[in-house]
């Protein structure tokens, strides 16, 4: 087990070397000057260039790379010139509030497409099954954007059932004192129940828009490994002994057609906490997500690269862990 985890760390590398290339040059040839927008658009261009010798951008570009790899290698991710923060700095103080949103949107995702997968399969070419359907078909396509602002229209401006969609609790209540930087998680910790609530009710709506296209995912991808399990031998040979059809789905059933959806929920993790920009941005949510796009538009290249290669990082992680758990939940599946 650990040569086998050595061996995929080892893996890892040259494809992190490459991200980190192409992230590089692709934030080299964005539009805009990073000097400029540094000096503003009315400084003397003595000044501006008098930045960019500062910066190193008048260096060839494999220089500006080995040094911006000798930086990688001695843990620094650069600064981020719009805010005047480290990188690290800024990812530390906002990746909590993406972490959050994360694990909210995938808690709910996986809490209701297993189970609409696993009864879509067993009342196969029923009602609810072709209900199941529509709605795994609808909800990888709906946009993510169109979603939220339709979700903000309904429950916020007619309804009035959701609060403000500005940030992660209102602007009319403290934080919770910091523990672990998770509003809900440290609001219980110190018996802060106003900001429980106050959390939890900022959190739903964007916790749902973000979670649609995952649960939609999962539940196909669940109702098509459990068709093809319960049509195995082993499930008609249990069936035969008279086992009771909720112990033959449960035990039998979903437990080997758990092995391929798993692959697909820790694909579906590492999405949602890279891909929550634009749910971010819409709701005002104070994460990595509305960080990035405020790079971009700033022409900071530290923040962007900084963001693709720790997503890169978490998904091979998360692909690693995931492998892992197969062992637990297959003992036929050794890992020499």
């Amino acid at each position: 087990m650990v040569n086998y985890i050595l061996r995929r760390i080892v893996f890892m590398i040259p494809g992190l070397i490459g991200i980190a290339l192409i992230t590089f040059i692709i934030s080299r040839v964005l539009p805009g000057d990073p000097a400029v927008m540094l000096a503003g658009e009315q400084a003397p261009p003595a000044v501006v260039e008098k930045i960019r010798q500062e910066m190193g951008l008048n260096n060839p570009l494999y220089v500006q790379f080995v040094d911006y790899v000798k930086q990688l290698l001695q843990g620094d991710f650069g600064l981020a010139w719009h805010t005047g923060n480290t990188v690290l700095g800024d990812f530390a103080t906002r990746f909590p509030a993406t972490l959050e949103l994360t694990i909210a949107s995938f808690i709910i995702a996986v809490l209701i497409a297993v189970p609409v997968g696993i009864i879509a399969a067993t009342k196969k070419e029923s009602v609810v099954d072709h209900i199941s359907r529509i709605f795994s078909l609808i909800g990888a396509c709906v946009p993510v954007f169109w979603l939220g602002l339709i979700l903000i229209s309904i429950f916020y401006s007619k309804l009035g059932w959701a609060p403000a969609p500005l940030g992660r609790i209102g602007e009319d209540i403290n934080p919770p004192t910091h523990v672990t930087g998770l509003y809900l998680i440290d609001s219980l910790l110190s018996g802060d129940f106003i900001a429980f609530q106050k959390t939890l009710s900022h959190l739903i709506l964007p916790a749902i828009c973000l979670s649609t296209g995952t649960m939609a995912i999962i539940a196909r991808m669940m109702r098509s490994s459990m068709l093809e399990v319960i049509g195995q031998d082993f499930i008609r040979t249990a069936r035969a002994k008279g086992i009771y059809e909720r112990t033959v789905i449960l035990k039998h059933a979903l437990v080997n057609a758990l092995i391929p959806t798993l692959t697909v929920l820790g694909l579906q993790f590492g999405y949602l906490l890279g891909g929550a920009v634009i749910t971010e941005t819409i709701f005002a949510w104070p994460g990595i997500g509305g960080y990035v796009t405020e790079s971009i538009l700033a022409t900071d290249y530290a923040p962007i690269q900084a963001f693709t290669l720790i997503s890169a990082i978490l998904y091979s992680v998360i692909n690693l862990a995931v492998d892992l758990l197969y062992g637990f939940i297959d003992p036929r599946i050794r890992y020499e």
